[in-house]
């Protein structure tokens, strides 16, 4: 559960990630990431998926043989090298919501990298892969 709360945050960071020329707008998944310096992989028995437009998102979790149920939608903006997400729905108690978390993103090949520190104090690191 907490590791859910975690990826709702740094999904809301992986809406932000590009300036005019480049966009998150799309469909992502999550591949792992990295939580106060422990390494996680990807879900085992469920996928986190997140759709991007050109300024919200929704993220979803996919259990096996399930239909997708949304936990999770927000804002972002973009700046620079910098996103700004803002959680305005959760289906979990959540102290993000209404709460401006910034992240910092790049882009390896088809993957997204955001990184940023939570109001909780984690520090994270994901990883999101888009889909084709």
């Amino acid at each position: 559960m907490k590791k859910l709360i975690a990826l709702t945050a740094s999904a809301i960071t992986i809406l932000s990630a590009c300036n005019n020329s480049i966009s998150l707008k799309g469909k992502w998944d999550y591949a792992g990431g990295i939580y106060n310096g422990k390494k996680e992989g990807g879900t085992q028995g469920y996928q986190l998926k997140r759709t991007y437009t050109d300024k919200d998102f929704e993220a979803f979790m996919i259990e096996e043989g399930g239909a997708p149920q949304k936990y999770q939608a927000g804002d972002y903006k973009l700046s620079g090298d910098s996103c700004i997400e803002t959680e305005t729905f959760s289906t979990q108690p959540s102290t993000l919501t209404g709460v401006a978390v910034h992240y910092s993103y790049k882009f390896k090949n088809d993957s997204l990298i955001l990184r940023g520190k939570l109001p909780t104090g984690m520090q994270v690191e994901e990883y999101w892969v888009k889909e084709k």
